[in-house]
């Protein structure tokens, strides 16, 4: 290999001047560009790190803002289900005072109409006796020509108290 002919005197020239390029490019190197990469990578670093504990700080917030979120969802339900409840009951309190009401009033329109039913009804055996005492006394009358009140109310009376209607 012609490149490795270490018997060539330009070789040690060439090698010499190798290593004082090398150590000239590595001082440059670690004296200026090294530490500005250092230093970049540095920044970048602590940038990274300062993000993350941002996004960990609102991560946490958000946490907290969804947990809040949740216990004012939580307690508004509670609050509408105690409110529907409520007014569940008052409406059902109304309707029984309604239905109390109602039942009252028609239980006084039944009195009523039973203490109606039971003067009719009176009235009409009132009516019965003397209907039956008049129709009697004019049957008798037109059969025998003769006919006694007192005799004729007695049997009406008798006849009446046998069907308990007296």
């Amino acid at each position: 290999m012609p490149q490795l002919d270490f018997g060539n005197p330009l070789m040690i020239a060439q090698i010499v001047w190798l290593f004082i390029i090398f150590g000239v490019l590595y001082f440059v190197l670690s004296a200026y560009a090294l530490p500005r990469v250092a230093e970049v990578l540095e920044d970048r670093r602590r940038r990274i790190e300062g993000d993350l504990e941002a996004a960990q700080a609102a991560k946490a917030e958000a946490d907290a803002a969804i947990a809040a979120h949740r216990e004012a969802t939580a307690r508004a339900r509670a609050e509408a289900q105690a409110a529907i409840a409520s007014a569940m009951q008052q409406a059902q309190a109304e309707a029984t005072t309604r239905a109390d009401a109602l039942a009252a009033r028609l239980a006084g329109q039944i009195d009523a109409a039973e203490m109606r039913i039971a003067a009719a009804r009176d009235a009409a055996m009132g009516a019965l006796r003397q209907v039956s005492t008049e129709t009697a006394e004019a049957l008798l009358q037109r059969l025998t020509g003769e006919a006694d009140p007192a005799a004729i109310g007695a049997a009406v009376d008798r006849a009446l108290a046998a069907r308990g209607q007296a």
